[in-house]
């Protein structure tokens, strides 16, 4: 059994993965300020509260686009375990050909969801990761990582929006009963889901005219479920679908 840890900017997702079966998953906030010891004694707290015995690890695997807590948390693991935490990163066989200007400054979880789309849902793919930031990456029929668009998370648009304006509130991520809606609080929601999903929409036709060819679409991260099913392309939604790439990777790295 595998101990995989996705750290996001606002969660960390911890997982157990027993010959490629998830057992467990574990969500708790990411805080760069909190050291290898308080990491140390979250884990042995989700450890002990999810029956997962420290002794049944026997490899650990971490993808990470926080920096400030990459470090502390593979100290963690080796306190807890014993085990050194395998980083996804640059010289990581991966089994995609990473197409970009500078494949080292790719993050490592759009190398970890690119893998698993095209291991467990074939190529060419599209992978829609909708986080704190809303990433649009390619895989092509060649196996290819061949890049993506960024574009602020939708939480993180509409925090910024309420905060720098008078009159706007916070809202919270949910459809409206129609697209022209009539109150201040549904306009912003019917921006932040149907806006959302045609900006998702269209950019899978963009995608796929440059590629020359129509792509499986695969959609993971926390706001997934609620833009997707609005969204006019058919797109699966898979909420493990980093922990599926991090077992992929240990795997062909161990």
């Amino acid at each position: 059994m595998i101990l995989a840890i996705d750290v996001g900017n606002t969660n960390i997702v911890i997982g157990s993965i027993d010959n490629g079966e998830i057992r467990n998953v574990v969500r708790i906030h990411t805080d760069t300020r909190e050291t290898e010891a308080e990491y140390t004694i979250k884990l042995k707290e989700i450890f002990y509260a999810y029956g997962m015995a420290i002794e049944a690890f026997d490899g650990a695997i971490l993808s990470s686009v926080v920096p400030q807590v990459t470090g502390a948390l593979c100290r963690a693991v080796k306190l807890l375990t014993g085990l050194d935490c395998m980083v996804v990163g640059p010289g990581m066989k991966t089994g995609m050909n990473v197409r970009v200007d500078d494949p080292g400054t790719v993050a490592g979880d759009l190398i970890t969801g690119g893998v698993a789309a095209m291991q467990y849902y074939g190529t060419p793919v599209i992978v829609l990761d909708l986080g704190t930031a809303t990433t649009c990456t390619v895989v092509d029929r060649g196996g290819n990582f061949r890049g993506g668009a960024i574009l602020p998370g939708i939480k993180l648009s509409y925090n910024a929006l309420a905060a720098g304006t008078s009159l706007l509130p916070d809202i919270s991520i949910s459809a409206p009963k129609q697209c022209i809606a009539t109150n201040t609080v549904d306009c912003m929601r019917s921006g932040a889901v149907f806006g959302t999903a045609s900006m998702i929409d269209g950019m899978i036709e963009r995608m796929e005219e440059e590629l020359g060819e129509k792509c499986k679409v695969v959609a993971t991260g926390g706001l997934a479920g609620s833009i997707t099913p609005w969204c006019r392309h058919a797109i699966i939604c898979d909420d493990d679908l980093l922990l599926k790439g991090l077992w992929y990777l240990y795997q062909k790295n161990k």
